[in-house]
């Protein structure tokens, strides 16, 4: 799919438990025969990474362009904030 999208000359960016380079942390170390079970693959366009996800691995959403807060302000006649609604 990412590939004919033009984007098949990405990196692969993986993210896996520190104890092992399987996708369980009970086998420690550097296990063979094993079979890494990929739930998804999805693309990080912006920052420039295609990353699989495996197992019960959780993500966070990415920030915009452009972060709230520059929508945020105090109003100085009133005292009040404005922007959060």
């Amino acid at each position: 799919m990412y590939s004919k999208q033009g984007f098949s000359s990405l990196p692969i960016c993986m993210a896996k438990t520190q104890y092992s380079f399987s996708h369980n942390a009970s086998e420690k170390g550097a296990p063979s025969g094993f079979v890494l079970p990929i739930r998804d693959v999805r693309a990080s366009i912006g920052a420039g990474f295609i990353y699989p996800l495996v197992g019960t691995m959780s993500t966070t959403p990415g920030l915009p362009i452009r972060p709230c807060f520059y929508d945020i302000d105090i109003d100085t006649t009133t005292g009040k904030v404005v922007g959060l609604s």
